[in-house]
């Protein structure tokens, strides 16, 4: 038998979200026919999938927990602070170690060069610390 009510308002429920492990977006968790959870990504294709019930206990705190740290804003302010825009391509990167750019010959660090092969835009950084970007020429 179903309930009509019930059923409205599973309907209506908000999904629960989780972030992808690879690119830090927004994936709604499902259930399979046997209730066990999974996500996959629409913007990079990762797939997860919860098994065990140990693992899939863990996965619900998880959730719980993501929720009460409201975790969405905390990554919306990390991606606002520390992850940058090409000035010239417009493609936005995570700073690593092997995209800085130094002066030369004092090595001092003058940006983050773009990850995307041919561009050659630099964020400088003191663009980089505020969350701007700009063009800055390689000396």
């Amino acid at each position: 038998m179903s309930n009509p009510v019930l059923n409205s308002l599973l309907k209506k429920r908000e999904p629960q979200l989780f972030p992808c492990s690879a690119c830090h977006g927004a994936c709604e968790v499902k259930t399979t026919k046997k209730g066990k959870p999974y996500l996959i990504c629409d913007s990079c294709g990762v797939q997860l999938f919860v098994r065990g019930k140990a693992g899939i206990e863990r996965f619900e705190k998880l959730l719980a927990e993501l929720e009460r740290n409201n975790i969405w804003k905390r990554l919306a302010e990390l991606e606002r602070r520390y992850r940058f825009e090409c000035p010239k391509c417009g493609k936005k990167f995570w700073p690593e170690p092997e995209l800085i750019r130094t002066k030369w010959p004092s090595k001092k660090a003058i940006g983050y060069r773009c990850p995307e092969p041919g561009c050659g835009g630099i964020v400088n950084v003191e663009d980089a610390s505020t969350g701007a970007s700009s063009p800055e020429k390689e000396a």
